[in-house]
């Protein structure tokens, strides 16, 4: 769907997709990615994913803020003892660590808005940074795995 153009003339107008204009795709065994509005220049991913029971990503750090609303199912950080449940906000400060990890006991899958600033830079067992994964990476990853998938190419929200 485009843009909404019913604002006046020099009006920003709102952005609109449904969910099915934006596919998920597996972004990594367990991991399910859609790209909801990417804008690089600004450093700005919006992305909703769902994880299997019993995932765990690399331990992690943020370059910059973190906000994500949980919709479904659990998660935690490891280095943390609160658990994310449906309904649950969090916000995390550039500059924290941690470990996203979602029990194996989770009965449905667990379903995560994110908005990230910056980059996520993925650790290695040492804490050194092993991969980047930032606004541009997801976007350009989204995209080809969306061509991968026989998906038209997704009208994900820019700026």
């Amino acid at each position: 769907m485009a843009d909404s153009s019913a604002a006046p003339a020099g009006v920003p107008s709102a952005a609109h997709r449904g969910e099915s204009e934006l596919p998920f795709v597996t972004f990594m065994p367990g991991v399910d990615l859609q790209a909801l509005q990417i804008d690089v220049e600004a450093g700005l991913w919006v992305v909703r994913t769902r994880f299997a029971a019993g995932i765990t990503l690399p331990r992690h750090k943020h370059t910059g803020e973190v906000f994500a609303v949980t919709k479904s199912g659990s998660w935690r950080y490891l280095e943390y003892p609160e658990v994310n449940t449906a309904g649950s906000y969090l916000y995390e400060p550039a500059g924290s660590v941690h470990t996203l990890h979602v029990p194996a006991s989770n009965k449905e899958v667990t379903d995560v808005w994110f908005a990230i600033r910056g980059a996520n830079l993925n650790l290695d067992e040492k804490g050194n940074v092993a991969s980047v994964w930032d606004a541009q990476y997801i976007l350009d990853t989204y995209l080809a795995l969306c061509e991968q998938a026989g998906h038209p190419r997704p009208n994900v929200i820019r700026g």
